[in-house]
């Protein structure tokens, strides 16, 4: 049997937003480990690194070059049966690097029954029949948009901001603003509400959009902290104009512009994170992020995008679930099935648990600080992946031993104990892992 720890080798994406050359750490990472015409180029950008079976760029065994995916499906033990059988012999996550230097679209994933509708009537734009729930870990600072904003702020800025009054129209503002205000706790009414003023931004005209956009930028050059008077929004208005500006300048008159006074926005420091249920509206601003989804590239987007949009089916598929940005964040635990030797404890070593409530998949990040910190963790009945994103170290499975820094990739067969062990060059270095896993529920409760 094949020795269960492959180093892959993974392909990263150019597309418009990414960060250029080595700025970004997608390109970073996929430089760190040879591959056939691929070197950094400073003016290029790079947005994604891609880790999994996706037939869309399969990661593939750095020492003979086959594909992750012929791999486990020659081999069904490297996934374990249960997640073999479950999954049609395939890793059922995506994970990824995104390295993000310009905002991504206005987008939702769909749910699993709206996937196959889509991609049976559209398999161009929508490539495979899965739902995309995802989590998003910052690695450095980041920046997005996330989930629908408390009504009360919704309210607020179609009261304040006269270029979207005037975009989603007088009558539709104020019926929604007198809505919220009458009936705060009715969810059913306050979604349909939510709805029809979402959708007045997304179905005006290319004319009014361009009326509307310059008004705003004028507005945000002038008295951008008028966004945000009384102290109502939880973004203050200089932020909001800043964003206003910074996007404006990316995009020109877009209807992003306008979606981001309806959503949250979010800061991450590294080691935070968010989970979106498909279904869920977000926009990724900067920063560099660890992502893992599951294995699905369908995205329907409406705005900050060159790309394919499909307006009338975000509007008609979001939840419009409006919460404080707060209760999209998630909170990491303790990972219970790791043990820590006595260096390890003593420098504040840790190994935290990402669990989103999908099957799917988990993550845990691992931080080992100072030299010979040592973390060993309990076999997984399922396959699971892990990414250096800093520092180095050894990496082992039974006898075998590899050295694990910045950009390396292994994949870990199901049933393996690994070992990660820092090799650090002062005792403030850090060893950082990212480990992406999965194992069918009945395995292992909780984990």
């Amino acid at each position: 049997m094949q020795v269960p720890l492959i180093r892959l080798q993974c392909g990263a994406n150019s597309y418009d937003w990414g960060k250029k050359g080595n700025d970004s750490a997608a390109a970073r990472f996929a430089a760190a480990t040879p591959s056939d015409g691929f070197t950094v180029q400073e003016d290029k950008p790079y947005a994604e690194l891609w880790m999994g079976t996706h037939p869309s760029n399969p990661s593939k065994d750095l020492t003979t070059g086959r594909t992750l995916l012929d791999l486990v499906e020659d081999n069904q033990a490297l996934l374990a049966s249960s997640v073999a059988s479950k999954y049609e012999n395939k890793l059922p996550f995506l994970f990824k690097i995104l390295s993000i230097g310009k905002a991504l679209s206005i987008q939702a994933h769909p749910n699993k029954k709206l996937a196959e509708k889509l991609h049976a009537r559209d398999p161009k734009n929508y490539p495979d029949d899965n739902h995309k729930p995802e989590m998003a870990i910052a690695i450095t600072p980041f920046e997005g948009f996330c989930g629908f904003r408390p009504l009360a702020e919704i309210s607020h800025f179609l009261e304040h901001v006269p270029a979207l009054r005037q975009l989603v129209g007088d009558d539709k503002a104020q019926s929604f603003i007198d809505t919220v205000k009458a009936s705060p706790d009715d969810k059913t009414q306050n979604k349909k509400a939510l709805q029809t003023v979402f959708g007045a931004v997304l179905s005006s005209s290319e004319d009014e959009l361009a009326k509307a956009t310059a008004s705003l930028v004028e507005a945000a050059s002038s008295q951008g902290a008028d966004f945000a008077a009384g102290g109502v929004s939880s973004t203050s208005g200089s932020v909001l104009s800043e964003l206003v500006t910074r996007l404006h300048g990316h995009f020109g008159p877009d209807y992003g512009l306008f979606v981001m006074f309806f959503l949250n926005f979010v800061k991450l420091s590294p080691g935070e994170a968010l989970f979106l249920q498909a279904d869920d509206i977000h926009a990724y601003v900067s920063g560099d992020i660890v992502e893992c989804m599951a294995s699905s590239d369908n995205v329907v987007r409406a705005g900050f995008t060159p790309k394919f949009k499909d307006v009338d089916t975000l509007v008609d598929m979001l939840t419009y679930n409006y919460a404080p940005i707060e209760e999209q964040k998630m909170e990491p635990v303790d990972y219970p099935y790791v043990t820590l030797n006595r260096a390890a404890y003593s420098s504040g070593s840790e190994a935290k648990l990402y669990d989103p409530p999908i099957e799917e998949f988990s993550v845990v990040r691992t931080v080992l600080r100072g030299n010979g910190s040592k973390a060993t963790f309990d076999p997984l009945d399922g396959p699971s992946i892990i990414i250096c994103t800093g520092g180095k170290g050894k990496i082992s499975v039974g006898p075998t031993v590899k050295e694990i820094k910045e950009g390396y990739v292994y994949f870990v067969g199901a049933t393996a104990e690994c070992v990660l062990e820092s090799e650090a060059d002062g005792e403030e270095d850090e060893f950082v892992t990212f480990k992406a896993y999965c194992e069918v529920e009945e395995t292992r409760n909780g984990a």
